[in-house]
């Protein structure tokens, strides 16, 4: 009889707590209102992105506000050779592609109207050599 009640007792305080957490998991789960900016969508940060032989890196951010897409990054390398950063889009039916380069630490800003997809990768010491892996960004 003591472990029928002690089970019973068991059971209750159980079902007890799944009730006290029920509401405060829906709450949590419930979708967000629209008090943040319906324009503006993003895809968070990326990076970091190395070239092949590790001696530079780039990271940043891509989101989209109004019609453009923006796009905010920062370069890393600590040597005399710069570091290049290349990013390919597409836009307008066609794909685009268009490199910056940097020695030390750089960040820049750049957006387009129409961006449908866009892909980086990073390289160190010319712009076609040590190329890293390319990683799609946006889209």
């Amino acid at each position: 009889m003591r472990k029928f009640l002690a089970a019973t007792a068991l059971a209750g305080s159980m079902a007890f707590a799944g009730l006290a957490v029920a509401p405060a998991a829906q709450a949590t789960t419930a979708p967000a209102t629209a008090s943040a900016s319906e324009t503006t969508a993003s895809l968070g940060s990326w990076g970091k992105f190395y070239s092949s032989n590790k001696k530079a890196y780039t990271y940043g951010k891509t989101y989209k506000s109004g019609k453009k897409v923006y796009t905010h990054w920062y370069g890393k390398e600590y040597s005399p050779k710069h570091g290049y950063v290349w990013f390919k889009y597409y836009s307008g039916g066609k794909w685009h592609k268009f490199y910056r380069h940097w020695n030390g630490s750089y960040d820049a800003t750049w957006s387009g109207k129409g961006i449908k997809k866009i892909y980086t990768w990073t390289c160190w010491g010319g712009k076609y050599k040590y190329c890293g892996s390319q990683y799609r960004i946006w889209g």
